[in-house]
């Protein structure tokens, strides 16, 4: 009876150490997986003011408007080669320029039938060029790319895309960003900022960039 008791005491205390040491190993892995090893976004680009002009991208919705021509006015979209066509120009190159720029294309092209052509190019329904927007993919509730806007924050982009699914990992999350013509990764606080309403973990972005929503272990 004795024997039998040591028994069980040795069995239940190699039990207890084996749970402590795999309740150790648990917290030190969900540590390890709570970080990345990438550094946070630096103070320098956390809240900056980005001055850019729009790009006329193929997609991009368009009306032109020509001062005391309204038959030869309309509305257009730039097609998948880049191109636009008017009723007076066809496959007029439209993206990579500003609006400005097209009005000024088709003021000459116009001048051929027009006497001295005032256009205006007004732009809706934004696409983009890959430059200027901001994507996001991995455990977004609606990964998408999204055309920058000025003055746009990470807070701004997760109402952009719903937030975050039940399977992300907001605080293993990255941002990839080009400094300096080279591609520069950093880690981002989601969850807390989402989750816990840490306005510190909030700062600006950057035509480009690109946001990879993490997946949980767990």
């Amino acid at each position: 009876m004795i024997n039998n008791n040591i028994a069980y005491l040795n069995a239940s205390s190699s039990l207890q150490r084996l749970c402590t040491g795999i309740a150790v190993f648990l917290l030190l892995l969900c540590t390890a997986c709570s970080s990345t090893p990438y550094p946070a976004v630096p103070d320098a680009q956390r809240n900056v003011e980005v001055d850019y002009d729009y790009i006329l991208a193929p997609g991009d919705s368009v009306s032109i408007f020509v001062w005391g021509n309204e038959e030869l006015s309309s509305n257009g979209t730039v097609r998948p080669d880049g191109k636009l066509t008017t009723h007076l120009v066809e496959d007029l190159q439209a993206a990579g320029k500003t609006s400005t720029q097209l009005a000024r294309d088709i003021e000459v092209a116009y001048a051929e039938y027009v006497r001295q052509p005032v256009v205006s190019v007004i732009v809706s329904g934004f696409v983009g060029v890959p430059d200027q927007t901001v994507r996001v993919v991995g455990e977004a509730t609606n990964p998408k790319r999204i055309p920058y806007r000025k003055y746009m924050t990470l807070l701004d982009l997760m109402i952009d895309v719903n937030g975050l699914t039940e399977y992300a990992d907001g605080n293993k999350s990255v941002l990839i960003r080009m400094v300096d013509g080279q591609q520069v990764t950093y880690s981002l606080r989601l969850d807390d900022l989402l989750m816990d309403g840490d306005i510190t973990a909030n700062l600006s972005l950057m035509p480009g960039d690109v946001l990879i929503v993490a997946e949980s272990w767990f």
